[in-house]
């Protein structure tokens, strides 16, 4: 037993160890060859000092565009680009939203039901609300594409109409875009819908007109969303852009995996792409699940001014088929009961897993499907909700354990035969084996029972497993206080948990070894593996350690219930 008792510990340590080594985001190929549309030389978006307009040139380091890409125009003369601004206001029920006449863009996203973590201070209705948009830049930045040249509207003045029905809000811009033969007049229209069902959602329309043949709009993402969380550097590690292909899944590109200037072109048709921080979300989607109008998307590495790499380039063409073309936006929180009402496999705009992703993340989903089931249900905190949670999957596996562990004792009940006949037979191993077999088969066991006595350390960890990457991405945990935890879904700041997760897990091996004959290896994993593990979960999300606690303290009496059994087994054997 103590061979396989090391193996299973072994496995159960590198599953947990090695998690991101195993899943990382899948290579960054570079782009070969010419993209149908080369990529813009759209200035990045920024805005000047508290003014919350865009600056008609790009920051200083701007990354340049892709390698061959269409140069950038001229910015707005001076004279032009001299003109005020006019920021329109945009409050929906759960957002506020600000736009430029400057470029048409969205320059401020306030979620008004999210709290921003980054003074450490727990979150409540004096906290500062969420902010998307970094300072000085804005959310999207556009290019028309015509014969010959690319049209930035970075900068570009437009005039700004507003009207409002039942359906919610609209805010027209029109505006005029390079001079002369490839003048071409810009129609940007954004409508905020007043549904709280549809929430952080908004349709766009645009419209080119003047110019000749079939021009392609180019939407330039986000260059990165503000990190608002109490840690902000283990937040800067989920920034991403990510995307979706018809017919195939979704795909994730973190900010650092393409270094400063590192170009690489994601050929479409895509149904949707998005830049993402650990828990909010931009992105752009077609109309409907059949609508796929981002032909394709270019990606850049960004500027790095610090190790995190914060900052990226990504731009989307899409084809403004008879000079007209329409999307949606979502800007808001990655809470996955509204990702997944957006249709369109928009749930997993924040995909992981790596080359697991297609096991992982469904596997993922069902937990998170079923602790929000229990949050409704109960309108419990959280934090009770993962001991309930903890407490329901140890006996729902209760069963399992008890055979699983049976088993192990009549393993251990026939191991001196075993022994005997190995001992008798070992210079026909022929024969050993077939007395082996008799051995198992006089007993009701097999040769594979031998495993089963492994299963029940195993049978916890796809669960835990799921939750660790639960808490790494779902909203619903974040700024959620229990007893002396402020965050949990940050580490415990006083350690408290880890440390009672491996006290918990040394007196789950300790019964469990009551009983069972001499083994120093196995001693020895005892404590070695309890102190490994309090280690590695250290900072780890204090409510994915509040679940492992759990765990151990529901598995001790089925343990201790055990330990007793085969102290008795052993009693008759000798008796």
């Amino acid at each position: 037993m103590d061979r396989r008792l090391i193996l299973a510990l072994t496995l159960g340590v590198g599953v947990i160890l090695l998690s991101n080594v195993l899943f990382p985001p899948p290579p960054a190929p570079v782009a070969k060859g010419a993209p149908s549309v080369t990529a813009p030389g759209i200035p990045a978006p920024t805005s000047p000092s508290g003014g919350g307009q865009p600056t008609a040139a790009p920051p200083a380091g701007a990354v340049p565009a892709p390698a061959g890409a269409a140069a950038a125009p001229a910015a707005t003369p001076a004279s032009v680009a001299a003109a005020p601004a006019e920021t329109l206001v945009v409050t929906t029920p759960k957002a506020t939203y600000r736009l430029s006449t400057y470029g048409a863009t969205i320059v401020g996203a306030t979620m008004n039901d999210f709290a921003s973590l980054t003074s450490g201070a727990r979150a409540d209705a004096s906290t500062p609300r969420v902010e998307l948009v970094r300072p000085r830049e804005t959310l999207f930045t556009y290019g028309v594409v015509v014969p010959g040249d690319t049209l930035s509207l970075v900068g570009v003045p437009f005039a700004a109409t507003r009207t409002s029905d039942a359906v919610g809000e609209t805010i027209t811009f029109t505006g005029t875009a390079g001079s002369g033969a490839t003048a071409a007049t810009v129609t940007i229209a954004y409508t905020f819908a007043r549904d709280t069902a549809k929430a952080y959602r908004a349709l766009v329309r645009a419209s080119v007109a003047g110019v000749a043949g079939t021009p392609y709009l180019l939407v330039g993402m986000p260059a990165g969303l503000s990190l608002t969380e109490s840690d902000p550097s283990e937040a800067a590690n989920h920034t991403a852009y990510a995307w979706h292909r018809k017919g195939g899944d979704a795909s994730i590109l973190p900010f650092g995996k393409l270094d400063p200037g590192e170009t690489r072109l994601e050929p479409g048709p895509h149904t949707w792409v998005v830049a993402k921080s650990k828990y909010f979300v931009v992105g752009v989607l077609g109309m409907s699940e059949a609508e796929t109008p981002f032909e394709e998307v270019h990606f850049a590495g960004g500027v790095r001014t610090e190790k995190a790499a914060l900052n990226g380039v990504a731009s989307v063409v899409t084809s403004l088929k008879g000079g007209n073309a329409a999307w949606e936006l979502f800007l808001g929180p990655q809470e996955w009961k509204r990702l997944l009402a957006m249709g369109r496999d928009f749930e997993n705009s924040n995909p992981y897993g790596g080359w697991l992703q297609g096991v992982v993340q469904p596997f993922a989903t069902i937990v998170m499907r079923i602790l929000l089931w229990m949050k409704q249900t109960t309108q419990l905190n959280y934090g009770w909700v993962l001991v309930i949670f903890g407490l329901a999957v140890r006996l729902v596996l209760w069963p399992l354990n008890q055979s699983a562990m049976r088993t192990s004792i009549r393993m251990q009940r026939i191991s001196p035969e075993l022994q005997a006949v190995q001992a008798k037979f070992k210079s026909d191993p022929q024969k050993m084996q077939a007395e082996v077999m008799k051995v198992y088969a006089a007993h009701g066991l097999s040769p594979f029972s031998a495993f089963s006595g492994c299963l029940p350390m195993l049978l916890p960890l796809p669960v835990l497993f799921a939750l660790f990457f639960v808490f790494q991405n779902t909203i619903e945990f974040r700024g959620v206080s229990f007893l002396w935890l402020p965050d949990i879904s940050m580490k415990d700041p006083l350690y408290v948990i880890p440390l009672a997760m491996g006290a918990t897990m040394y007196l789950l091996s300790w019964i469990g070894m009551r009983n069972a004959p001499p083994n120093p290896q196995a001693k020895l994993m005892s404590w070695l593996f309890p102190v490994m593990m309090t280690f590695l979960f250290l900072n780890f999300a204090s409510g994915l350690n509040l679940y492992y606690t759990v765990q151990n303290l529901a598995a001790l009496p089925q343990q201790w219930l055990l330990a007793n059994e085969r102290g008795k087994e052993q009693a008759r054997v000798k008796g």
